[in-house]
């Protein structure tokens, strides 16, 4: 279920405050770490999360993710299945590109694990860039960690949403321990993904996706 997770970054740590696991950009053991912080707030109601992010500059949409995509389904495909809706958003904000990103468990590869955990690690880390992050999710899902000042907005993410991440914005994602997805990523401009890393710690004092997905899920009214 798409979810949004507030947090507070000046909330102090312990006590009753410690809760979960925390991220590391140790490919090895990305779930290691300490107390954390603590969700103060969760909304799963798609125009409730909508809202939210609105009036912090975010866009969040849902589309029609109707169509079934085969294990060997290749990047135009995929992109040929969404062109009327990707039409819409480039035409909307002038993105002059996209492409596709997916990872999908692969058990029968002994180098899949390993390929895995140097993917999610690569993102765990605090960065920002000098472009909009536009991901519209396929298949599968993920969390984005947008930052702030004091705020953090965690959002899972899942199959029929499309995030868009205003240029500047700092973040960090997390594709959980066994990642399974597949995104399109709408670019500012040609170059693809450029990021640029902060140097700041502040993932590790945050739940990762796996620690948000084992919460109770919350009851639609």
């Amino acid at each position: 279920m798409t979810t949004l997770y507030r947090f507070d970054e000046a909330q102090r740590i312990g006590g009753s405050h410690a809760v979960a696991v925390a991220h590391t950009v140790d490919a090895a053991d990305p779930a290691a770490g300490g107390a954390v912080r603590e969700v103060i707030e969760r909304a799963s109601e798609p125009q409730q999360i909508q809202t939210i992010l609105a009036a912090r500059g975010i866009r969040f949409e849902q589309w029609h993710a109707d169509v079934a995509l085969p294990d060997g389904a290749t990047n135009d495909a995929i992109l040929s299945a969404y062109a009327a809706e990707l039409a819409r958003l480039r035409a909307e904000a002038g993105y002059p590109s996209a492409d596709v990103v997916r990872l999908v468990p692969d058990d029968a590869s002994p180098a899949w694990p390993a390929l895995a955990a140097a993917a999610r690690a690569k993102f765990l880390a605090e960065h920002r860039h000098a472009e909009d992050e536009v991901r519209f999710f396929v298949e599968g899902s993920g969390v984005f960690y947008l930052r702030f000042d004091d705020e953090i907005l965690a959002i899972r993410c899942e199959r029929g949403d499309l995030l868009g991440v205003p240029a500047g914005t700092r973040h960090w994602f997390d594709m959980g321990s066994r990642p399974h997805f597949c995104a399109i990523r709408v670019f500012g401009s040609t170059d693809g993904w450029v990021a640029e890393f902060t140097g700041d710690e502040i993932a590790t004092r945050y739940p990762i996706a796996d620690a948000l997905a084992a919460l109770p899920a919350l009851e639609r009214k």
